[in-house]
């Protein structure tokens, strides 16, 4: 029997000048109804911001924690070997009643040479969206500096970005470099690589503390981002009923959806790497070793590493994401 078991633990609400109050009514957040909360941080091992466990015999014990007492066994000996004990993954759930900043986040050499951290490569995946949302995401057509800085100056960026109407269950993949802005009316997963470097390009004249103008980080984004990131990049994330459907697959993570409802077996004995799974829709248990754990919408839980099959049993039709960083 595994000492392990799949984890979950306490969301970290983080309120928002953009946020609104449906991760606490909708996504079973436990917090003030009445705050204006943009991000719940399910499981994050930035500094400051490390998830605690909430569940069984651990709880009360951080993520850090764990993986310096139980290293591979959490995390994959592999992801082990090359992440040591910082947890390589940053999952959160967003909800934007206004405009998100227009903004980009560097890579790994970047970030590293900058601010001794991880690039940001991230996807969303889309939960609900309001018919008039948009998401920003690379530009129209590839652009130079001098475009971008004159667009920049002259308050006409919005001009310069490919702009797509999202639905829910739509994919959107960023990498780093990538301009991109959640518009107002959304509600999305978001998976990415452990970093909390944003730079802010432009925030909409918007003000927040003390009728203040948010920071913008105009210089260091110009060195980050890629002028050729344009195009369309949002494709339909449809699940095949009761059966594991690839969304990405990057170097920093892969992300599968499941949509059953019926048992799902899961043998993960050839990935050697913990596994996430988000609960986007119903609920659904997790069955290993003889034990259970329920899960529901909004929930998101770790499967440590050394726990190589388990069950999945749906009440009535469920769908998650799967999470996992490949060998």
């Amino acid at each position: 029997m595994s000492e392990l078991y799949p984890l979950k633990f306490e969301p970290l609400l983080k309120e928002k000048v953009w946020g609104g109050t449906s991760l606490v009514s909708h996504y079973h957040k436990r917090a003030d109804s009445s705050a204006k909360y943009g991000e719940s941080w399910e499981i994050s091992a930035i500094p400051g911001n490390i998830s605690v466990v909430s569940n069984g015999f651990l709880a009360g014990n951080n993520l850090e924690e764990l993986i310096e007492v139980y290293m591979g066994d959490i995390t994959g000996d592999s992801v082990y070997e090359k992440f040591g004990n910082e947890f390589p993954l940053l999952i959160k759930l967003i909800e934007s009643c206004e405009n998100l900043s227009i903004q980009v986040h560097p890579g790994n050499a970047m970030a590293r040479e900058r601010h001794n951290a991880f690039g940001k490569t991230e996807m969303w995946y889309i939960l609900e969206s309001k018919k008039e949302s948009n998401i920003y995401t690379g530009f129209k057509e590839p652009v130079n500096k001098n475009t971008y800085v004159d667009s920049l100056n002259n308050g006409e960026l919005e001009k310069l970005l490919n702009v797509e109407n999202p639905s829910p269950g739509d994919v959107f993949f960023t990498t780093a470099g990538r301009v991109h802005a959640i518009g107002a009316g959304i509600i999305l997963v978001e998976i990415q690589q452990t970093s909390d470097i944003t730079y802010r390009i432009y925030d909409w004249n918007r003000k927040s503390y003390k009728d203040q103008l948010r920071e913008l980080h105009t210089d260091l984004a110009l060195d980050a981002i890629d002028f050729n990131a344009a195009g369309k990049t949002k494709f339909p994330g449809n699940p095949v009923l009761n059966k594991t459907r690839n969304l990405v697959n990057c170097e920093f993570f892969t992300t599968n959806i499941i949509s059953f409802n019926e048992l799902i077996e899961k043998d993960y004995n050839l990935i050697d790497s913990f596994v996430i799974y988000i609960c986007v829709e119903g609920e659904f248990m997790i069955r290993w070793d003889g034990n259970s754990e329920p899960v529901i919408k909004g929930e998101t839980v770790l499967l440590p590493a050394m726990i190589k099959e388990v069950i999945l049993e749906p009440a009535g039709e469920a769908r998650l994401l799967e999470v996992f960083i490949s060998s």
